[in-house]
């Protein structure tokens, strides 16, 4: 059975900013929750203290390498969370992660979240999602 997903946007301004307001998702068959990403190396290893645009960057590299290791990929996204420790410092750079989502041409319901720390010191930002197939 194929995944149908209907959009639910009573304000279009959401739509602007690549998330949907609410996802009805129907006959999937498959659910993956992903951990938190964060700007780590495949040993286990923070990168890029202090820079903010290239931790996103990683942190949707990791998120997409999980999803590839379940036979999805971004376009099954349909939950994303955002943590972050500077919220302000993060808007700059959302377009990174908005564009690499529209490229997918998926709009998840979305949450950003400021944070005081992350797990692992020196990490600025943190992915969690939900995909469907």
């Amino acid at each position: 059975m194929a995944v149908e997903r209907a959009a639910v946007n009573p304000w279009t301004w959401s739509v602007e900013l690549g998330f949907n307001q609410g996802e009805v998702v129907s006959g999937h068959t498959r659910t993956l929750y992903l951990s938190g990403q964060t700007s780590m190396s495949p040993d286990g290893k923070p990168e890029h203290e202090g820079d903010i645009a290239a931790q996103l960057a990683l942190s949707l590299d990791n998120l997409e390498a999980v999803l590839s290791g379940a036979g999805m990929s971004l376009a099954n996204l349909v939950r994303l969370n955002v943590y972050t420790t500077d919220v302000d410092q993060l808007f700059p750079h959302y377009g990174v992660l908005a564009a690499r989502l529209g490229a997918a041409r998926v709009a998840p319901t979305t949450t950003m979240l400021g944070v005081a720390r992350l797990a692992i010191p020196g990490q600025l930002v943190e992915l969690e999602g939900t995909a469907v197939a």
